[in-house]
Order: C-alpha cells, then sequence, then structure tokens
C-alpha cells in the first residue's frame, strides 16, 4: 500500500465519526503522492520546487498516473501549484481505483440485494495494513491526518523523523487546505448575503 491509499482508507473509514471535505482529502492525497515518489526517488525538491527523476514505474497505478503528470520542462512547478493542480478530483479516482480493485465494496442492506451508494472497506490486507500504520502514530500519515482534521494536531516528532522535503509537502498541504476552507466560507457567506437580499431583509 502506498501513502494516499493508505490515508484515504483512514480518512474516510477509520476516522472515528469526523467527516472530510472531498476538495481537503484531494489535496492531502496530491501531498501524499508527492511524498511517496520522493522516497521512491522519482522527484527531489529544489527548495519548493519539484525536480522530476527517473521515470520508472512505481508498481502502484495511480503514483504512475502521478508521475505522468509531473512538469519536465522548466519552468519546473512548485508544491502549492502541484498540489491544486493534481488534486483536482483526486479523491473520486482514488475511491474509483480501490472499488475496481475490491479494496473497498459498495454497500448492500439485507433487504435490498443491490448495492448502494455507501462504500465500505472490504475485509483485507490493505485495509488492516492502513490502519495497523493509523493506529500505529506513524509521523507522515499522521500529519496528513491532522491537515484534514481527522487528527488535532501534527504529530511533534515530525520535522525529527522525517526529511526536510517531507516536512515541506506537509506545510504545503496544510496551507492549501486552510486557503480552501477560507473559499468556501467566503462562499457561504456571499450566497447568505445573496439569499438576504432576495427575502428582502
Amino acid at each position: 500500500m502506498t501513502t494516499p491509499r493508505d490515508l484515504f482508507i483512514v480518512t474516510v473509514y477509520d476516522a472515528a465519526g469526523r467527516s472530510v471535505e472531498q476538495g481537503d482529502l484531494s489535496l492531502a492525497l496530491a501531498g501524499a503522492e508527492l511524498v511517496d515518489l520522493l522516497g521512491a526517488g522519482a522527484v527531489t525538491l529544489d527548495d519548493e520546487i519539484i525536480v522530476p527523476g527517473g521515470e520508472g514505474p512505481t508498481g502502484d497505478r495511480l503514483l504512475d498516473g502521478a508521475v505522468a503528470a509531473l512538469k519536465r520542462d522548466t519552468p519546473h512547478e512548485s508544491v502549492e501549484d502541484w498540489l491544486w493542480r493534481r488534486g483536482r478530483g483526486l479523491s473520486a479516482a482514488y475511491l474509483a481505483e480501490l472499488e475496481e480493485e475490491g479494496t473497498v465494496t459498495r454497500q448492500r442492506r439485507r433487504w435490498l440485494p443491490l448495492p448502494t451508494g455507501r462504500t465500505e472497506p472490504a475485509d483485507s490486507a490493505e485495509h488492516a495494513g492502513a490502519r495497523e500504520r493509523w493506529t500505529s502514530g506513524e509521523p507522515v500519515l499522521g500529519a496528513f491526518a491532522a491537515a484534514v482534521g481527522i487528527q488535532d494536531e501534527t504529530p511533534e516528532d515530525l520535522a525529527s523523523a522525517v526529511p526536510d522535503a517531507t516536512v515541506t509537502v506537509v506545510a504545503a498541504v496544510d496551507g492549501a487546505v486552510t486557503e480552501l476552507a477560507a473559499v468556501r466560507q467566503r462562499r457561504e457567506i456571499e450566497d447568505a448575503a445573496f439569499d438576504n437580499v432576495w427575502r428582502g431583509l
């Protein structure tokens, strides 16, 4: 399993009732992909600029898609730009991939044999591995979980436990999620004001 796959599973299915906005999760998944690509040597960071490296397959279809999506021409892309570009619709892509593999399945009700719109994790090694990584307090997964709000704080040992490039990616995800939350709040205020005008308030 990869970091984004583990993040998707624990965020959607093991987050103790905490719901996560799809946009926030998509940004975090893009960051998690980048961390795995850093670990695989597929990219390096020059300050906050992503520098592509080797193009070999990662063994994971979605990570291979991330490699293919890298901007190889100069000027290279910043981590923040990558998050917004790669993150668009990424949570839906992970759900579709995991469902196709059978790692998650559509729920079925006892009285209705057809699958519902809700999904649940299959009893699989993938789910067990993701949960083990989550419950063990692994710092990278914990940091992304904090960024999307299913954990209250980023692990204190993150900076000492992982490379500086990973810390840079996590910080960028945290900033992007905060920015997206501000956009949502601004839209809610604007929508409320518009509704009030129509009501004559």
